[in-house]
């Protein structure tokens, strides 16, 4: 039986007081930038402390100015352990780039498990809902953060957040999180890429904090990268040659990294059982990391995972991977993957269990 909050988001309703489904329409233009999982706090276990100069001027030198709309998919203020007059205090700078998205109509906020108390504050300024639908030419976007698929997060968030406010933060200790286990991540994601399977549809989650893109996180990114290496290997010559080992070789390095931090048997799972991988499921990742920010930039006809560092930092594939960085004074934006709608489309359609046919027909909400 599907879970009422996917049955609710293809009906349009039925989403509760907390919220229901914003709208937008992509299919004559517009570009939306999509970022999740600020976890904005006030002290010494601050989680945005690292990036958040970096997301300010990010979002106020360049998709302010160029137009775009922001879509901040749960989790912004972190109110588990945080009073949300203490988090604005701390952040009033970012706060006010936001009213400025806000007030040109380009602002559209959904609810985490860590913010969800935001929809009992009378005086918040900014409209909340649970998710978020994309119209565009080719295939309907759902956006919402992840964590409604799992009945923890919705039937006993109050108790977490008080074991956390009281308890856990006291004493130091860390957050109890999708994030930070790899069985309670696949398990959101799993439940995601069923939903999106069964209705022909893309999702862009949030909550484990995990980038995935075409429904592929980085542990299958780099085995598919070190396949193609491999079948060029043998035509290439000189310098070309010498940059594919090395490159395979960095790239078995980050694998085994990837081993030692997950469990091994969660790793070997797959998101799509036996078969071919459908591309229906993305995730942002967070804006948390140690090195940087990540974030998906999404148009009419495109999806693009970026991933946005201060200069002389970020990580090492990066640098060293042939990504095209762009330079914005001492910030740097990589593309790490892109790919037009129509070809996910026809992936979705050829890979998966329905055809899109219904979308086409379905009215459009107003």
């Amino acid at each position: 039986m599907e879970n009422p909050f996917f049955t609710a988001l293809v009906n349009g309703q039925g989403l509760g007081q907390e919220g229901g489904i914003a709208q937008l329409d992509l299919r004559f233009g517009g570009k939306v930038l999509i970022l999740s999982d600020l976890h904005m706090g006030s002290g010494p276990r601050d989680d945005l402390a690292a990036n958040g100069n970096l997301l300010q001027e990010m979002l106020k030198d360049y998709y302010l100015p160029g137009g775009w709309i922001l879509v901040l998919n749960g989790d912004v203020e972190e109110l588990h352990r945080y009073r949300l007059q203490a988090v604005r205090a701390q952040w009033q700078k970012l706060f006010d780039i936001f009213d400025q998205f806000s007030n040109d109509g380009r602002l559209v906020k959904t609810l985490g498990n860590h913010d969800e108390e935001l929809a009992y504050e009378k005086n918040y300024p900014y409209a909340l809902y649970q998710a978020v639908r994309i119209d565009t030419a080719q295939i309907p976007i759902f956006i919402f953060h992840g964590h409604q698929s799992s009945k923890v997060y919705t039937k006993y968030n109050h108790v977490l957040r008080s074991l956390i406010r009281y308890i856990f933060t006291p004493f130091g200790i860390r957050n109890i999180s999708a994030s930070r286990s790899p069985y309670r991540r696949f398990f959101v994601e799993k439940e995601a890429y069923a939903f999106s399977l069964a209705h022909s549809c893309i999702s862009v989650i949030g909550h484990t904090h995990r980038t995935l893109f075409e429904s592929l996180g980085r542990f299958d990114f780099i085995k598919f990268e070190i396949e193609r290496l491999c079948r060029d290997y043998p035509a290439a010559r000189g310098r070309d040659k010498t940059r594919i080992a090395a490159e395979v070789a960095a790239l078995r390095y980050d694998l085994s990294k990837l081993r030692r931090s997950e469990r091994r048997d969660v790793l070997r799972q797959s998101l799509y059982g036996d078969g071919l991988s459908v591309p229906c499921l993305f995730n942002s990742g967070s804006a948390i990391n140690r090195k940087g920010v990540n974030a998906l930039e999404l148009d009419g006809e495109a999806i693009s995972l970026v991933y946005w560092f201060t200069k002389g930092g970020g990580k090492s594939f990066v640098s060293r991977g042939g990504y095209k960085v762009e330079k914005l004074k001492n910030r740097r934006r990589a593309v790490l993957n892109y790919d037009r709608l129509d070809y996910i489309r026809a992936r979705i359609e050829l890979l998966g269990n329905t055809r899109l046919g219904a979308w086409d027909n379905e009215p459009r909400r107003q």
